[in-house]
């Protein structure tokens, strides 16, 4: 799907999640801003579309920023919050210092809002429309995004230390990190292919090209020419804020390459291939159905992230809606 296609952020995936949609939180609405502000959507789209015409890893760098928001404290918009007299950031956190992007896209939506409706439009609801709108753009699927997410007061550092998975997690850890968000196996394996489009640094996957165990050898699961390939990218005592390709076959593009390159022993984090690659793992039948099937994929990955939307949003009278994303009213 071209950049300037039309976006669809009403699901035609429609029966399962139309009773997706009713389980969830009641206070969040597909049509919350249908009156307030109706082309908040269309407007989150078009700021996305003129950035991703000089920066073609916008769309996976702001699917990341509502992923590494949802798993601190829930999905409030802490995660862009800058660092104050009361704040410490969550952007200094090791998942996020240096690698997080975007923030700047984040800024020109909320501008673009606060232009057309003042006050309306939450930092929070920013996020989760602009990774449907990011998805969708690169060739993903579509879902209905459930919106009324008020803004945090605060930002938790320690929560982001802990609380988001790593590149280095095994599978036990990967599966109670998820647990603890309330998110299935099946919600880890369809997020997690969310690494079909962006990029990762060599300090994210380098211990797996030479140190992956106490002889200094690389993982073995590595195919031998995909390890001669990233070692070549990443020697050793290199640089490493180096980037390179999450998925080597479609890199800016949503599809379920991800899974077929798991498959090929060409997952490029550890905590990617140990979804397939870790003995009597459950998640590798997962692995294997969204390899042969990109609409299953794409229909459990759209499930995923409305579940994964709905961790303890602040509704009501909680939090605030923030006039600027990265501080707190009145700071």
């Amino acid at each position: 799907m071209s950049p300037s296609a039309p976006v669809c952020v009403i699901s035609t995936i429609s029966v399962a999640l139309v009773f997706l949609l009713g389980l969830s939180d009641a206070q969040l609405s597909a049509t919350y801003y249908s009156t307030t502000c109706p082309n908040a959507t269309a407007i989150v789209q078009s700021v996305i579309q003129q950035a991703f015409q000089t920066d073609v890893r916008i769309t996976a760098s702001l699917t990341r920023l509502f992923f590494h928001d949802c798993f601190v404290d829930g999905c409030d918009g802490s995660l862009l919050l800058d660092d104050s007299a009361t704040i410490q950031s969550e952007k200094g956190a090791a998942p996020n210092a240096n690698s997080a992007r975007g923030f700047d896209v984040v800024d020109n939506i909320k501008s673009a809002l606060e232009s057309a409706c003042p006050g309306v439009v939450s930092c929070a609801d920013i996020l989760a429309i602009a990774s449907a709108v990011s998805v969708n753009m690169s060739g993903g699927p579509s879902w209905m995004v459930l919106l009324g997410r008020r803004d945090s007061l605060t930002a938790n550092i320690s929560g982001a230390n802990t609380a988001i998975p790593t590149p280095f997690d095994n599978l036990g850890n990967l599966t109670a990190k998820f647990s603890a968000m309330g998110l299935s196996p099946t919600d880890l394996v369809a997020l997690s292919g969310a690494h079909t489009f962006g990029r990762a640094q060599c300090r994210t996957f380098s211990p797996r090209l030479y140190n992956f165990t106490t002889n200094g050898g690389p993982d073995p699961t590595l195919a031998p020419s995909f390890l001669t390939s990233l070692q070549q990218l990443c020697p050793v005592n290199g640089n490493g804020s180096v980037v390179t390709n999450l998925d080597l076959t479609t890199p800016n593009t949503f599809d379920n390459a991800y899974y077929t390159n798991l498959q090929n022993n060409q997952g490029l984090l550890l905590s990617d291939q140990e979804l397939l690659s870790t003995n009597g793992a459950s998640t590798a039948a997962l692995v294997n159905s969204f390899a042969s099937n990109q609409s299953a994929f794409f229909t459990s990955f759209s499930q995923s992230m409305i579940n994964m939307g709905n961790i303890r949003p602040l509704t009501g009278t909680n939090g605030e809606i923030r006039t600027n994303c990265r501080k707190v009213n009145g700071s």
